[in-house]
């Protein structure tokens, strides 16, 4: 059976082009945020239960979700931010185990997801790696990527999990600060699962 390893950071810790870099080494990916988004606009019991707790407006005319505003309710309100992530995450989760058991043939498989160690999933994983990046790097990244200004950014900073705390979880930490390089890091694990079966 494949080894499964968790991959996930903060916002705009570069944890998407540190999956990337699995990708290119024939790593299958999870992306479980991906995941969680799809199932909005597919599955009926997400919907209908999605619809009744925040307004038939939550979805567009053609049926899938008004992003900007299930974000303005969700990222606002902890709240709200729980009650979705109740009602997405066992659905996700399932989808999962059912890649995984896909994915067999591969000796690893990778799950990424912003939320890893929020959610329970890193409990599933038999490694977790966490990417970490300054601060000041992240807020900069995402103001330049989303279109959105500082506060937003530090707003949703705020609902993520502390990242001293996510370092304490993580099996290892991979450092995305301009001074290591990554892609040296990502191939030693790689040869490390391959040949031990483990990430160091």
């Amino acid at each position: 059976m494949a080894a499964i390893i968790g991959i996930t950071g903060g916002i705009g810790s570069g944890k998407s082009t540190v999956c990337t870099v699995f990708k290119l080494l024939k790593v299958p990916v999870f992306d479980a945020d991906k995941a969680a988004k799809e199932l909005l606009n597919t599955h009926r019991e997400i919907k209908s239960e999605l619809i009744h707790q925040f307004g038939r407006n939550i979805y567009t005319e053609n049926g899938t979700i008004d992003r900007k505003k299930l974000a303005e309710i969700i990222f606002n309100d902890e709240s709200q931010l729980k009650k979705m992530n109740q009602l997405v995450h066992p659905v996700v989760r399932d989808e999962f185990k059912k890649w995984v058991a896909k994915h067999e043939q591969y000796p690893y498989v990778i799950h990424e997801a912003a939320i890893l160690f929020e959610s329970g999933f890193y409990r599933m994983m038999d490694y977790t790696i966490l990417v970490s990046a300054p601060r000041e790097q992240r807020i900069k990244w995402v103001m330049k990527r989303d279109g959105v200004n500082r506060q937003q950014v530090e707003e949703r900073m705020k609902n993520q999990m502390p990242e001293e705390e996510k370092q304490k979880l993580a099996t290892l930490v991979l450092k995305n600060n301009n001074q290591q390089l990554l892609i040296p890091g990502i191939i030693e694990i790689d040869k490390n699962i391959r040949k031990y079966g483990k990430i160091w």
